[in-house]
């Protein structure tokens, strides 16, 4: 039973309470101390000194307190809301929805415990509980809007549209009078009633809804662009094209309003008839607007042949003699037809100061030497075009940008074009020097800074990149600018940081750097918990369904894909090759040794570990002394220095595929179109003896590109492993696999099977590569044959400096002698800092 206080210890209890939601922990647990001294039993006393604790990092203590405190009060929902705050903390949500449901059955009244319980039914998709919750919540308070809205919300998430719908009809009928136009949360209420009208494919409904309050609610935008999709939608044409045209003049440069225009008023681009229609159309919409540029653009989509021509040349020379920088990133989506785009490069090349001058440059006067504004501007633009991949002409590109400097040198655009396009000439250190020259030209400008950085990364130079970025960063705090960087979830840092560590060998410190990856996507699915109630109780509802929505298929984000496929190339690494754990083997090869030898080997990389961590840790010390850091990160929260900073425990897992599959699990289910991530989905399944996950993953990838490269090796890889098993499959497994026999070589005819595949490919490098790589992997010929002939590869016409880089990654993880490859590589791409030297794994 509760224990009932005398006055003046329950005063000091509730100052207690008040001085934990002040953030004053150490007065807290000092005021709990007090009460506890005449009252040890106190069942609510041990429960807040147990939450204090846990917010001063004292977990492990605080759980046990907890514990004691139930022991001595069963029935206090005190003590039960605290024990479900603390597996809140430890993220054990399942374990603190049980206790937040005891809490709530001795105190079903508590607001405070249902708001809790609904969060967390909600964080883990709970729609049931979460709309019983939401129910009890608006029968506690039902005049209340928003437990209105929060239990609409609870519906649509579960997918009961009408019932949403329903709820906030109900409350809006309740109103007896409108609410003030500026009553915001009315008005996003309205909105998002009428967005479930429309999810619910209720067009006429929507319309009529919308039209009850299009002239009250506050954001115009929004409502007008909902009756133009409407009217659109109902085959109200007229309408629509007025709507529409409204929204133009509302914001002349979206191209969407554009597009619904189009389709209000009938025209079809594929139709030549409807194509003068639409040029005539966006005649009228640039009368009395010069400046207008998507008006002048969008035709140049539909516009071909010899129409196309003249509006490209009049949209051409007005960008170019105005010296507009973004010309070429406006004008390349054109560059997917051939015809388009060699229109485009013979007009531009064909612009010279006598066509400058008969079209009225600005720049040009009679007399003067310097190249016009339009001939410097056609200099640029062309150095874009021959750098970009479908017109690449990489010389070309260069002398272009050579040119346009000496025009401008100190141009900070000319010189970082100049930086890429050596780095697609694979000259990747000139390219970091020429883009740390373009920094160096206007240092205040954030977006250079970070594309130097990010070029020193390209380059190896990790240090340089970390001074680079700490010229914008908060140094002073705890870890220094990597530090900042990982508060600020700077992911492109990290992610280039790590693949620079990754291709340098230092797997520890890369994996560091793609397991911080991972972990700010668990931030950002934790960081849910502040919009649950903020979003609500603010009524910015369709942004909390829209985030939602986003949160349940967060990791296919393009970093997550990127940072999981390079976390488990390592983690199958470690697994292959378990001696890659100690780090550095300083050229020692450790599988060649006796056991005394390896112990000796072992202890010696074991103490150059030891010695590289010491000089790190030294030099923190030393940051720490010159510069003392701030304890808190960039939340303002205390924040402790990592004590693994070069992902040497990280490294050391014992269960390296165990740890991949974390990892893989997420990218196979949001990103199952990827093919790298079903590459890599079978690498770790066949390991693991997972054969008929390796065989979806053969199945998927077959279903994504058949034809790809690294799937031919792999199916016969997974025929050789199938075949070599000492004891039968299931016999579910053998139906399955017997079902997709048409995708799967037979294992006597492999080498046939491989053989046909080099023949039929022997024009394509990769293909190639794969082939060499399947016949070293079922045995077909010597290595020292597959070698030879990946070499020869060197010789396919076109190939390109990233599948001859991707050849050099083979023979290293071969163990090979690189040295021929690279002597001939260089001979082809003589500035590709790639093929410096030659040298063997």
């Amino acid at each position: 039973m509760p224990q009932p206080l005398n006055s003046k210890d329950a005063a000091s209890f509730r100052q207690l309470v008040k001085l934990y939601e002040a953030k004053q922990h150490k007065k807290a647990v000092k005021t709990a101390e007090q009460i506890l001294k005449k009252n040890p039993n106190h069942g609510d006393t041990l429960a807040m000194k147990a939450l204090t604790l846990n917010a001063q990092g004292h977990t492990t203590e605080a759980f046990a307190l907890a514990k004691t405190a139930l022991q001595a009060d069963m029935k206090s929902h005190i003590c039960w809301h605290v024990y479900g705050l603390l597996y809140r903390s430890t993220k054990q949500l399942d374990e603190a929805i049980k206790a937040y449901k005891f809490a709530l059955k001795l105190e079903p009244d508590s607001a405070q415990i249902q708001r809790d319980l609904a969060f967390l039914q909600i964080q883990m998709r709970d729609y049931a509980g979460y709309i019983e919750s939401r129910k009890a919540m608006l029968q506690a308070r039902p005049a209340l809007r928003q437990n209105w809205t929060a239990l609409a919300v609870a519906y649509h998430l579960s997918g009961d549209l009408e019932s949403a719908e329903k709820h906030l009809k109900t409350y809006e009928d309740t109103l007896k009078t409108p609410p003030p136009r500026t009553d915001i949360e009315h008005s996003e209420a309205g909105l998002y009633r009428n967005s479930l009208l429309n999810e619910m494919g209720e067009a006429e409904k929507g319309l009529e809804h919308l039209e009850t309050i299009y002239d009250a609610n506050l954001d115009r935008t929004a409502v007008m662009e909902a009756r133009a999709w409407y009217q659109l939608q109902l085959g109200q044409s007229e309408d629509a094209e007025k709507s529409y045209r409204d929204l133009v003049v509302r914001n002349n440069e979206y191209r969407p309003y554009y597009e619904g225009l189009e389709k209000a008023m009938g025209l079809d681009r594929s139709k030549s008839d409807d194509v003068a229609k639409l040029t005539e159309l966006y005649k009228e919409l640039l009368e009395g607007n010069d400046r207008l540029d998507a008006a002048r653009r969008i035709p140049l989509d539909f516009l071909t042949g010899e129409q196309f021509k003249p509006a490209a040349d009049q949209y051409l020379r007005k960008m170019l003699i105005k010296g507009v920088p973004s010309t070429f990133a406006n004008i390349k989506a054109l560059y997917s037809d051939p015809a388009r785009l060699k229109t485009i490069q013979e007009l531009v090349e064909a612009y010279t100061p006598e066509t400058t001058a008969m079209n009225g440059d600005a720049n040009q006067t009679n007399g003067d030497s310097k190249p016009s504004r339009l001939e410097e501007s056609r200099l640029f633009f062309l150095a874009q075009h021959y750098n970009y991949p479908r017109s690449q002409n990489l010389e070309k590109a260069l002398d272009y940008i050579t040119k346009a400097l000496e025009i401008t040198p100190k141009s900070v655009d000319y010189n970082m074009t100049r930086a890429r396009i050596l780095k697609h000439k694979g000259d990747l250190a000139k390219a970091s020097e020429i883009m740390n020259h373009a920094r160096e030209l206007d240092e205040k400008d954030r977006y250079i800074n970070t594309k130097c950085a990010k070029y020193q990364l390209r380059n190896d130079e990790n240090e340089k990149a970390i001074q680079t970025m700490s010229k914008f960063t908060r140094n002073e705090t705890v870890g220094g600018p990597l530090g900042d960087l990982h508060d600020m979830q700077c992911m492109w840092f990290l992610t280039e940081d790590g693949e620079a560590n990754f291709r340098q060998d230092k797997l520890s410190v890369a994996l560091k750097r793609f397991k911080s990856i991972y972990d700010i996507f668990d931030v950002w699915q934790e960081d849910q918990f502040d919009f649950h109630h903020f979003s609500i109780r603010k009524g910015q509802i369709r942004a909390y369904v829209d985030m939602m929505h986003w949160e349940d298929r967060l990791r296919e984000h393009p970093f997550y894909a990127r940072a999981a496929i390079n976390a488990i190339k390592i983690y199958v690494m470690l697994y292959d090759d378990p001696n890659l754990a100690h780090g550095n083997t300083n050229g020692v090869n450790l599988e060649g040794l006796n056991a005394a030898d390896k112990k000796k080997a072992l202890k010696k990389i074991k103490k150059e570990q030891e010695r590289v961590a010491k000089e790190d840790a030294d030099k923190r010390d030393a940051e720490k002394k010159a510069s003392p850091p701030k304890k808190t990160g960039g939340d303002g929260e205390p924040k402790k220095e990592d004590p693994d900073p070069l992902g040497l425990t990280l490294i050391e897992t014992k269960t390296p595929l165990d740890e991949a599959v974390k990892f893989l699990q997420p990218l196979l289910e949001f990103s199952p179109k990827t093919i790298a991530a079903q590459n890599w989905g079978f690498e770790v399944y066949v390991r693991r003896g997972k054969y008929l996950l390796a065989l979806k993953c053969l199945i998927a990838a077959h279903s994504i590109d058949s034809q790809q490269a690294k799937l031919h090796e792999q199916l016969l890889r997974f025929s050789q492993t199938i075949h070599s098993l000492t004891e039968p499959l299931p016999p579910k497994v053998k139906q399955v696999l017997d079902a997709n026999s048409n995708i799967i070589p037979e294992f006597s005819s492999l080498t046939n099977f491989n053989d046909a595949y080099l023949s039929k490919h022997k024009d394509c490098a990769r293909r190639t590569q794969s082939g060499l790589s399947a016949r070293r992997a079922i045995g077909q010929s010597p290595q020292s044959d597959i070698e030879k002939n990946l070499v020869k590869a060197l010789d396919i016409e076109g190939i390109t400096l990233k599948e001859a880089l991707e050849g050099l990654e083979l023979l290293k993880a071969w163990k090979s002698d690189t040295k021929a490859y690279v002597e001939k590589a260089k001979k082809v791409w003589p500035e590709a800092s790639a093929f410096g030297e030659g040298s063997d794994s």
